[in-house]
């Protein structure tokens, strides 16, 4: 550790002392201002890591910015212009990051000397209120109690950033350069052309912005759990009129066609019901980017003051020269951050401009019951509180309805002064349409957007619209974009086809039998296939019969074997997704986790259980020799599980899988009398039908995994769900088709319900 300041201070003493006899009672006078200079020194040591506390500032900001970057492009590709929060969002993880890219506002006891140091803190102000522009219609992805628990962080955290602010704004640390005030301190009459007042009037403008944004987020918050309730209960009438066509009746197949237009409609719903879609329209978040702009242009001035002192390297604080990183990044982040809130502003535009819209918008005054339903519904409702005296629960009564009183007001204030500052984009916007329209500056397509004297392309579309209020309507240019987004999505998963070549191949040469290698695989007699001795029984399921089946196929050494291991890891793809959607009980699950397993095993490490089946024992060698030593092989299992006696994850998978065996085994060599006769070459393809039969039995189930994926009953998943439920639609449109050609003749008729249970299969498929 080094003490420069205290030695050289004490060098200089010492030569007073030495050459001018100073008297006793001044050397004590000057020694006392050591003590002052010793912990000065020793505060710059405990400060010299601030350098990097300050570069892990500017990484934390750059996080923030990536983010929003992320959210940009996202928006450019999904041709989202409004920006929807993908990646940057309200939740623990970036409300920590968020915190420590503002350390310089809540910094109350470090020194800001520089003019790079003031304006790095004012910066961080701005940066703040440009991050909570952004972050405004993430607020409409939360369920109700995540939107609590992440708004009441947020405001804790801003109001925390808000009152330091202020505590530094009364103590001096934000004012203007130290050396203005050493100047002023030493000669008072001199004339310091400096603005001593501009830092404080900036951070006391970011203290107010950041309040007033605060206030934008709660209110906008409020407006959301009621707008989601009206949304939910259009798309429940609209989802019922688009399931009365789609609903198939016993053997009534469902064709590609409908598929289509189901999807396409269900996409409308959920792309114009959109919760973001829906935040983003509203007055409080174009009030939010115009406010994000205003804070743009201040920073941007201020920043065009300091570029001298950046070049000079004017940053004298803790922090050091990453005060000039801090200022830069948090510059860039403002900057950058401001296209997205400035862009919501005009999401209006996605909407049908008439005159009767415009003229609601100038109706400011008016507040629709969605900004304060909740309130109103707390009002009226009674707290439940452990008190049994009646003249205090009247009190508490009494309180909570002048509070609710008083925060309807309140959000009914916040309302129209935000409606007031939509109106400036929004004039701006009619302004600039009409202009372009008399003009006939744009092409005719852009000119639509004003809805008038249009011709309406997606009338069969125009019912399933979803819109807030009732006199609101998506523009045509919207809706156009709508439809084509959900077809270049299928058509996307078309593109994807040729990955399972090898599975249409395969389902394209099953027989003309009716599946009957469903029926015949495993006879689930226990009077003629028991079960092996373990306690785990053996589950029904689509994915472990096909994983054991290819076992023994693959094991039998033909040239097919590895087409056929392509064709089944194809396959099994799409038989997860359907076991995921339809077989939701416990055992199903269980049972379909314990086939992914050995399915890792099989097709990567070539074993079964721990076995190499295709090295196997050197006297197994025909047809009849390998079932038996697979069979002979579960006994072996079994009888090692019994004898250990201990039951954990992998005996359980082990039995699941060696009873799966057991079964499929000794069904062949029961059903098969002459299987020593039979060859190698016919027991494969007599396994591969059977495999053939239950995956495209399981994939009939696709169109309703489909329709499933359609319909969510969250409203913050419906979009995510559309969209996969198109790309599978374009994966698997060549299956479907293939499954259902020509009159679908062997596709049993079996309740709808039924179908993705394959014990309902075997059933019908014994007793039809």
């Amino acid at each position: 550790m080094g003490y420069n300041s205290t030695d050289g201070y004490l060098k200089i003493l010492d030569e007073l002392i030495d050459e001018y006899y100073l008297p006793a009672n001044m050397i004590n006078k000057l020694m006392g201002y050591m003590k002052s200079i010793y912990r000065s020194d020793l505060q710059n040591n405990y400060s010299a890591p601030m350098l990097w506390i300050g570069m892990y500032i500017a990484l934390a900001s750059l996080v923030c910015i990536l983010a929003m970057v992320a959210d940009l492009l996202h928006g450019l590709r999904s041709r989202k212009l409004w920006f929807p929060c993908r990646y940057f969002k309200l939740n623990a993880a970036f409300l920590a990051v968020i915190s420590v890219a503002m350390k310089l506002p809540v910094d109350l006891s470090g020194s800001m000397p520089g003019d790079v140091d003031q304006v790095a803190k004012l910066g961080s102000m701005a940066f703040m209120c440009t991050i909570m522009a952004n972050l405004l219609p993430c607020l409409a992805t939360m369920g109700s109690n995540e939107l609590l628990s992440n708004v009441t962080g947020l405001c804790i955290f801003v109001i925390t950033m808000v009152v330091n602010v202020c505590i530094q704004i009364s103590t001096g640390v934000v004012s203007y350069k130290e050396d203005a005030k050493v100047i002023q301190k030493v000669s008072p009459n001199y004339d310091i052309k400096i603005s001593k007042h501009r830092n404080t009037v900036l951070a006391s403008i970011y203290v107010a912005l950041s309040l007033v944004l605060l206030m934008v987020h709660v209110c906008s918050s409020l407006a959301i759990l009621k707008s989601k309730k009206i949304i939910d209960s259009k798309y429940q009438q609209r989802h019922q009129r688009a399931s009365k066509d789609i609903q198939p009746s016993p053997g009534e197949l469902l064709m590609v066609e409908k598929l289509q237009e189901y999807v396409r409609n269900h996409w409308i719903m959920a792309g114009s019901g959109s919760p973001q879609f829906i935040t983003a329209c509203f007055r409080t978040t174009s009030a939010s980017g115009v406010i994000c702009v205003l804070v743009t242009i201040l920073h941007t001035l201020t920043m065009s003051w300091t570029i001298e002192a950046i070049f000079t390297k004017d940053c004298d604080s803790d922090y050091g020269w990453s005060m000039i990183a801090i200022l830069i990044v948090q510059f860039i982040g403002v900057v950058i951050g401001t296209i997205a809130p400035f862009s919501r502003c005009f999401a209006t535009l996605s909407l049908k401009v008439s005159f009767k819209i415009i003229s609601n918008h100038f109706m400011v005054f008016e507040v629709e019951s969605y900004w304060t339903s909740k309130l109103y519904s707390w009002k009226s409702a009674s707290i439940k509180l452990p008190i049994h005296s009646h003249n205090l629960k009247v009190v508490v009564e009494a309180l909570k309805r002048l509070i609710l009183i008083f925060c309807i007001e309140l959000q009914e204030g916040v309302v129209v002064v935000c409606k007031i500052i939509a109106l400036i984009p929004f004039v701006f916007m009619i302004c600039l349409l009409y202009s372009f329209r008399f003009l006939k500056w744009l092409p005719k397509a852009v000119i639509i957007s004003l809805g008038e004297n249009t011709t309406e392309r997606n009338k069969d579309l125009r019912p399933y619209v979803l819109c807030l209020e009732d006199e609101m309507e998506l523009g045509e240019r919207t809706l156009e974009g709508l439809s084509k987004s959900v077809n270049e999505m299928i058509q996307k998963g078309e593109k994807r086809q040729p990955k399972n070549l090898n599975l249409r191949e395969l389902i394209q040469g099953i027989s003309s039998s009716g599946f009957q290698g469903l029926a015949k695989f495993d006879h689930i007699d226990p009077n003629r296939v028991p079960s092996l001795g373990s306690t785990v029984q053996y589950h029904d399921s689509w994915s472990i019969p096909v994983v054991t089946l290819t076992t023994i196929a693959v094991s039998l050494g033909q040239n097919e074997g590895e087409s056929l291991f392509k064709s089944v890891r194809e396959g099994l793809v799409y038989v997860n997704i359907v076991e995921e959607c339809l077989n939701v009980t416990n055992d199903h699950v269980s049972i379909r986790k314990e086939a992914e397993t050995l399915w890792e095993e099989v097709y990567v490490e070539h074993k079964w259980l721990g076995h190499k089946f295709q090295d196997l024992p050197p006297h197994v060698k025909t047809a009849r020799q390998i079932v038996e030593w697979f069979r002979d092989t579960t006994k072996t299992i079994d009888h090692e599980d019994g004898s250990n006696g201990e039951k954990n994850d992998d005996s359980t998978h082990r039995s699941i899988c060696a009873n799966s065996m057991y079964h499929i085994t000794k069904t062949m060599l029961i059903d098969n009398e002459n299987i020593e006769n039979v060859s190698h070459e016919q027991l494969f393809k007599d396994i591969s039908s059977t495999i053939a039969d239950i995956i495209a039995a399981c994939l009939t189930n696709l169109p309703q995994v489909i329709t499933m994926k359609c319909h969510t009953s969250e409203i913050e998943k419906r979009e995510a769900g559309v969209k996969d439920a198109a790309l599978l639609l374009g994966e698997t449109k060549e299956i479907i088709d293939t499954l259902y050609k020509d009159g679908n003749n062997n596709i049993p008729c079996m309740n709808p319900s039924d179908l993705p249970f394959i014990s309902n299969w075997r059933a019908h498929l014994r007793n039809p």
